[in-house]
C-alpha cells in the first residue's frame, strides 16, 4: 500500500453496547503469551549463564553483525565518551547539557533521607536509606538511537548515589551513536559495553568474566529485552517490564486538530506496536483530527511505521462528555496522558492512573520525552494503576532500624510472646521471653 493512500482508523463510541469489550480488546497486551519468544530468550539467558563471555561474543556477532574475537572488545574506553562529546554539533551538546541539568534538578527533589525517632522508654525506630552498589542501564540501539534514555536512566542513579553505573547499548555493525555516548559522558556513566538484547540483560543479571553483575537493570528495550528482564527478575532487580509506547489524549476541541494529530504521530513513530488514542466528546473534532492525520501522514519520514501503528493500535473514541472521558482515562491508565482541555488545570487532579500527565494546550508530550525534567521511563500497558515512573527511589534501598532499650524489650516482648504463642511458634516466644525483666536485672 502506498504511503499516500488513506487507511482505516478505529472509531469507538462509548454509547455502543459492546464499547467496553471492544476497548479492552484494543488495549490487550500480554508479553508472556508468546511462548516461542520466551523459549528463545530463556535459551539465550541459559547460554550466557553457562558459557559467559563466549556466548556474548557469539550472540553479538550474530545479531549485531560484528566480528568480535573476544568479549574484551565489548568494552568501550571511557575516552570514547569524551571524544563523542567533543565531536557532536554545538547545538546538540547544548541541548544534551540543558536536558541533563533539568533532569538532574527534578530528580534531586526525589532524594529520600534516613530518619528515626525515639520512644519514651528509649526504644529507637527508623529507616535507613542507602544507594544500590551497582546498576545497569539498558539503552536501545536498534531502529533508532536514544541519548534521552541514557540521561533518564543514568542521572537518577547518580543522584541517588549509586556506586557504579554500567551502560549497555547494542551497536549494529559496530557503529556507536555519538549522541548516546556523549549523553553517557554527561550523565556520569562509569562503564559502557557495546552489547544489547536478551544477552546483555543476562550478562548484567548474572555477570561474566568481562561484565560485572549488577543489583538492578533499568531502561527500555524491545520484546526480547522486556522478556529477559521478566525472566531474570529475582536474581536482579528491574524497573518494570515495559510494553510498547503509548499516548492517550483527552481533548475538548479547543486545541488545533493538526497539533493533536502530530502528538499522536509522536508516539506512533516509535514502532508498529505503539499505541496512540484520542478521546473527545466532540464528534466533529474527531473527524477534523482524522482528516489532519490523513493529510499530514504522507509527509512524515517514518510514515510507514506511523501508519502501521495507527492502523493496528490507534483509535478515536467518542464519549458522552469530559467527565466520562476522565473515567476512561483512569480505566486505561496510560503511559502518557495529554489533557488538551481548556480547564486542564482543574481537571488534572481527577486523574488517578497515568505515568505522566501533560496539562494544557502548550504541553506536548514530546517535551517530557527529552527535557522537561521528569523521567520518561514510565509504566505502560495499564500498569500505571499500581506503578510509577523511574526515579531516584528506584536506586535507593530502605532498611528498617530497630533498637530496643531494656524497658522496650520488656514491653514489646510481652506483646510478641502472646502473638507468637497464638501462632504456635514456640521458639519465637522463647526468644522474646529470655529478655523479659532485663531492665530490672540491669538496674539491680
Amino acid at each position: 500500500m502506498a504511503v499516500s493512500e488513506k487507511f482505516s482508523l478505529c472509531r469507538l463510541d462509548s454509547q455502543a453496547p459492546d464499547f467496553l469489550r471492544e476497548l479492552d480488546a484494543l488495549l490487550a497486551w500480554d508479553l508472556p503469551a508468546d511462548d516461542s519468544l520466551e523459549q528463545t530468550v530463556r535459551a539465550i539467558i541459559n547460554e550466557v549463564r553457562r558459557r559467559g563471555d563466549k556466548a556474548l561474543v557469539e550472540y553479538t556477532n550474530h545479531f549485531d553483525k560484528r566480528k568480535l574475537r573476544s568479549a574484551t572488545e565489548l568494552i568501550l574506553p571511557k575516552a570514547r565518551l569524551d571524544e563523542a562529546l567533543a565531536i557532536i554539533a554545538g547545538n546538540e551538546r547544548d541541548a544534551l547539557t540543558e536536558a541533563a541539568a533539568r533532569i538532574r534538578a527534578f530528580h534531586e527533589h526525589q532524594k529520600q533521607t534516613s530518619w528515626s525517632y525515639t520512644e519514651a522508654d528509649g526504644t529507637m525506630l527508623g529507616q535507613q536509606i542507602t544507594p544500590l552498589d551497582r546498576v545497569g542501564v539498558y539503552v536501545p540501539g536498534g531502529k533508532a538511537a536514544y541519548p534521552s534514555s541514557v540521561l533518564m536512566g543514568a542521572i537518577p542513579a547518580q543522584v541517588a548515589g549509586v556506586g557504579e553505573i554500567i551502560m549497555v547499548m547494542p551497536t549494529p555493525g559496530g557503529e556507536a551513536n555519538d549522541l548516546a555516548l556523549a549523553a553517557a559522558g554527561i550523565a556520569g556513566v562509569d562503564r559502557v559495553y557495546t552489547l544489547g538484547g536478551a544477552q546483555a540483560v543476562a550478562a548484567l543479571a548474572y555477570g561474566t568474566k568481562t561484565i560485572p553483575r549488577v543489583d538492578k537493570v533499568v531502561g527500555p528495550g524491545n520484546r526480547f529485552v522486556a522478556t529477559a528482564k521478566r525472566l531474570v527478575f529475582g536474581a536482579v532487580g528491574i524497573d518494570m517490564v515495559a510494553g510498547p509506547s503509548e499516548i492517550l489524549i483527552l481533548a475538548d476541541g479547543s486545541v488545533p486538530p493538526d497539533w493533536i494529530a502530530m502528538d499522536l504521530f509522536s508516539q506512533a513513530e516509535h514502532d508498529e506496536a505503539a499505541r496512540a488514542i484520542l478521546i473527545s466528546p466532540n464528534a466533529d473534532y474527531l473527524d477534523r483530527v482524522e482528516a489532519e492525520i490523513q493529510r499530514l501522514l504522507p509527509g512524515m519520514e517514518r510514515a510507514g511505521i506511523i501508519r502501521a501503528s495507527l492502523a493496528a493500535n490507534g483509535a478515536l473514541l467518542k464519549v458522552r462528555d469530559v467527565d466520562e472521558g476522565l473515567e476512561l482515562v483512569n480505566r486505561m491508565a496510560p503511559e502518557h496522558l495529554e489533557l488538551a482541555l481548556e480547564d486542564a488545570d482543574s481537571l488534572a487532579p481527577q486523574v488517578r492512573n497515568a505515568g505522566a500527565i501533560f496539562i494544557g494546550r502548550h504541553t506536548a508530550e514530546v517535551l517530557g520525552d527529552y527535557c522537561a525534567g521528569p523521567n520518561h521511563v514510565l509504566p505502560t500497558a495499564s500498569t500505571a494503576r499500581f506503578s510509577s515512573p523511574l526515579g531516584v527511589y528506584d536506586f535507593q534501598k530502605r532498611t528498617s532500624l530497630i533498637q530496643c532499650s531494656p524497658q522496650g524489650a520488656d514491653r514489646l516482648g510481652r506483646v510478641a510472646v502472646t502473638l507468637a504463642r497464638g501462632e504456635g511458634l514456640t521458639a519465637h516466644a522463647r526468644s522474646a521471653e529470655l529478655r523479659l525483666g532485663a531492665a530490672e536485672e540491669e538496674s539491680s
